[in-house]
This record gives C-alpha cells, structure tokens and sequence, in this order.
C-alpha cells in the first residue's frame, strides 16, 4: 500500500541493497544499457499464489497477487522514491484550489490488450466501477477515499470529482489498485473477467493455470511506458512465467538449480549466501506498508481493557523473537508504519520494552489466576486468545507466532492459532468472532490506517483493529483532508502515537521485500511501494 508507480530510479535500487550489493548493482548497472538481442522467456517462482479471481485490478487485495498484476496494468501517473508524481497514461493534471477536483488530460495513443481504445470513458469506467458494491473492490475501494462521479469533458479530457479534499489521491491513483481494466473486457467476460484480466500493461495474459503458475506475454503495441523507464516500446522479455512456489526452501532450490531465473521472498537463513555467490543478485528494498502487527479484539473482554492489552505486550519479547526467526534480516517495527512511509512517525521507537513481571502483575490484579498447568483463569474460564489466520507460513509467521506462543505461556496466557480457509475467516473477522488477528497492509500512503483502525473507513465498524474510537477517526479523517504535506505528517504523527499509546496494533517486524535471480537477469527494478518490474528486464545470452 502497499502498492504506486511502475519504475524506481537506481537510487532506490542501490538503496535497497547492502554495500557489497550496492557495489554489485552499480557496475551490473554500468552495463544494462539493454539487451543485444531482446527475446526469450523469464521464469519467476513466486512467495505465493494467485487464486483464480485475483488478477483482477480492483478486487485484489493479497500482495502475491498484485505483485503479479503490475505487469498487467498501467496507472495515471507514476510515483517516485521522492514522492513526486510523474505522468504514465495521463500526460498532465490539475487540481481545483479546493481539492475536489481532479482534471486529467490522456495520452491518445494507448490501447488495451483487446484492442480497444483507452481514453475518458475508460477513465470513467474505472473509477465508477471501483465505487460500485457490486464489484466488491477491495483494497481499491479504501484507495478512491470520498469520490463521487468522473465527468467526461472530451475524448482524452476527464475529470474527477470528490466530496471533499483528498490529498493521497495521486499516490493512490499510482499504484497497481487503481490500475486500468478493459471496459470491453469486463463486460465481455463478467464474473469471469479475473480469469481473463484485459489491461494496458507491457505484457497480456496467454494462460492462466489455477492453482499453478501464469504465463504472459509482450504486448507488441506497447510504447507509453513512463518516463523514468529505461526505455520505449515493447518489453524486451518475449515471455514472463510466473510459477507459484510458496515453499521458501523449493524457491531457492529452483533458483540454485536454473529451474528459474527470478524467486522473491528470500529465506533469511539463505540471503548471506546468495549475496556471496556471483551467479547470483540480490535485490532487497523496504516493502511501503502498514507492518505485519497482531490486533487483540477490542470489542470482546478482556481485551476491551487497555490493561490487558498492554500486559499482552509486554509479555512480547519482539526484538528476540524477530532476531530469532529472521536472523537480523528484519528489523522490529514500532509504529503501523514502516520507517520509509510518507509521515513516519520515530517517537514511539523503544517507547515500551518487555517486561513479563509486569505482564504477571497485571493480570494478577485483573484476578486472573495461574493453574498448576501456568495458565491463567478465571470465573472458569481459561485466559485464551484465540488467533485466526489464513495465510499460512507467508513470510515465517507462522515460525514467528510459535514464539510469540511460548512468551505468553510465561505470563500465563494461551496462544491457540485456528488456520482457516479463506472464506471461513472473513466470515468470522467479519463478525468479529475471534480475539487476535494479524496482518500486514501494502500501501505508499499513511491513509491506510484509515482502512485498518477508522469506522469511517471502507471496513466501518468491521475495521481490522476493531476500533471505534471518535478521536482516531477524526485524526485519520483529517490525515486525508489536510493538502499541505508537513501539515499531513504532523496529523499522522499524532494518530501513529495514538494508536501504540493504546495498543490498537502490536506492530511486529518491518518487512525486507527480496528478489534474487541469476547473474544473466538485467533490468530488474521495483515499482512503488516496491514491486518488481520486469518492464526493462532482459536475460544476458
């Protein structure tokens, strides 16, 4: 979110990367001038995989999925490692003095896949689509904040309005969410139009093989990449396979073995090694999100009591449980925010440390009482915190939280994970029904906390964190308004301080996103907030 524009300057990529990496990246970059002779196919196993009605722009909202659908989709314009918005399929904007309205002269040369014409009426298409219930957007529908309608002026002229100022819009509108669909294609294919997913991209679907890999192809017609590219017309990859392989050690094996060119989420206990190796590159850069945190439900007890929450944190030994699992490869994060975001706020850096005797006592004095088993009960019933999950192993949370199981038995408490389906869990995170949930939230602006812990965002009363509190949602409310940016990062201060004061998240480790490929793989970068692009990518022969 985290999610943006299509290339970084190298600056972002040597940022991204070690010393030695950095040295690595800047002679292979002396040399990418481009490919000798472009063509032939890359190979990515990818941390994850895409279910079959994901691939669609506006309904996605798992990162694996959109980390795929950057080379599906084009966005208005693009956003740099400094913040500035550059044009992509809108070659200009201006914004009326009050905020509200956004005017967007197009590019007229740009087609679909399909064939058929991107221009004012696709605008419109697009952004009426995403507000529509019926299309069950997902992260997109956070993303277009209080839009009302889109007017067509001319052809390639359009204009956007919205009820009240908005100032993430342009960040939003340039990331992969708000990408641009096919008119045609959505009414062509309907429900099925994630499985046949029609953009503007560098390369178009060929196949889609659920449960298994997706293979794209160049759009030969491409010529309107932005212009921080490296440079115009088609890809030079004929071909791009994307393999789902969400075992992390099978990812290295097929990258160590030539199985595949790319693999992404690199396993901390093998990045030392990859970096060593010569045969190989390692791209690493600082993911732009929400960080993966643990919400205690605060509607149900005790969790409703701040107390609580505050002994279930300081029962957490985050720092060693972070270097244990990701072996210094991550580091503990101690705002929602991660520490490059837009209006990243230090203040509450080691603000609060572990302490199991006050977590003890605490509880003690909330009468909960530990058992000859060393948990904790009361009125018969036994401290549990029951924790959904659907996802799995992604990132070794699962690893993760199996520390975080044996600290809270320290302080009496029962870590009990319940690994659902993903239909089943968004029924029960729906109603509620549960007493932790954790996850992270991609995004390349602070207006995400609006979707996470505000009643007047897009989730309501059904916000992840289950908060409901008038005074974090008037500062989120005034995070979006407010148009001067020093003015934006003072009010997301205030609301990031806010929330950790009152244990509205346990923010955990901030995530290191990395691509590894072969030493013959040029022309890698990522996107923002830090997808990789394949735009520019070729493979030395």
């Amino acid at each position: 979110m985290q999610l943006t524009g299509f290339m970084l300057a190298a600056s972002l990529l040597l940022a991204g990367c070690g010393d030695a990496e950095a040295d690595k990246a800047a002679g292979a970059a002396a040399g990418e001038a481009g490919p000798v002779t472009p063509g032939g196919e890359l190979v990515w196993a990818l941390a994850g995989t895409v279910t079959n009605d994901s691939l669609d722009a506006h309904k996605a909202g798992f990162a694996p999925t959109t980390r795929v659908m950057r080379s599906l989709y084009d966005s208005l314009v693009v956003e740099l490692p400094d913040h500035s918005i550059k044009p992509w399929l809108a070659t200009s904007w201006e914004i009326s003095p009050d905020g509200k309205v956004y005017t967007f002269q197009l590019r007229k040369d740009v087609k679909f896949h399909d064939g058929t014409p991107f221009n004012a009426e696709a605008v419109k298409f697009n952004f009426d689509r995403i507000k529509d219930p019926a299309t069950k957007a997902s992260i997109a529908f956070n993303e277009i904040g209080p839009y009302l309608k889109t007017e067509v002026v001319d052809e390639y002229t359009v204009k956007l309005y919205f009820e009240k100022p908005f100032a993430p819009f342009l960040s939003n509108a340039a990331k992969v969410d708000l990408g641009m669909v096919s008119p045609a294609a959505v009414q062509k294919f309907g429900d099925a139009f994630p499985q046949n997913p029609v953009g503007t991209g560098p390369f178009k679907l060929k196949k889609l093989t659920p449960s298994t890999q997706v293979e794209f192809e160049k759009n030969p017609d491409y010529n309107w990449a932005p212009s921080n590219a490296k440079h115009q017309g088609p890809a030079y990859l004929d071909k791009l396979t994307v393999k789902y392989v969400e075992e992390e050690a099978t990812r290295v094996s097929v990258l160590q073995s030539k199985q595949v060119h790319v693999a992404d989420i690199i396993p901390p206990q093998n990045l030392v090694a990859l970096k060593a190796d010569k045969s190989f590159n390692v791209q690493e850069t600082e993911l732009l999100q929400v960080n993966y945190s643990l919400y205690l439900n605060q509607q149900r007890a005790p969790w409703n009591d701040l107390k609580a929450r505050q002994a279930v944190r300081s029962a957490l030994d985050l720092d060693a449980a972070i270097k244990t699992i990701y072996l210094g490869t991550s580091q503990q994060g101690w705002s929602p925010l991660t520490p490059h975001q837009f209006a990243y706020s230090s203040s509450r850096e080691n603000a609060y440390k572990p302490d199991l005797a006050q977590a003890n006592k605490t509880f003690d004095e909330l009468g909960w009482v530990k058992g000859a088993d060393g948990y904790r009960s009361k009125d018969g019933k036994r401290l549990t915190i029951e924790f959904i999950d659907t996802q799995g192993n992604r990132e070794k949370r699962l690893d993760l939280n199996s520390i975080f199981t044996q600290q809270l038995k320290q302080a009496g408490i029962e870590l009990k994970l319940v690994s659902l389906p993903s239909g089943t869990y968004s029924e029960r995170r729906t109603k509620g029904d549960y007493d932790l949930v954790a996850g992270s939230q991609f995004s390349g602006d602070p207006d995400v906390l609006r979707q996470l812990f505000s009643t007047k965002g897009p989730s309501k009363q059904n916000n992840i964190a289950r908060a409901n509190d008038p005074k974090l949602d008037e500062l989120l409310e005034q995070g979006y308004l407010e148009q001067a940016p020093e003015k934006r990062k003072a009010v997301y201060k205030e609301a990031q301080e806010y929330i950790i004061d009152n244990v509205y998240s346990i923010p955990t480790y901030v995530f290191q996103y990395s691509v590894a490929s072969g030493s013959e793989v040029k022309g890698i970068v990522f996107d923002y907030p830090a997808w990789p692009v394949f735009y520019d990518a070729w493979i030395q022969k």
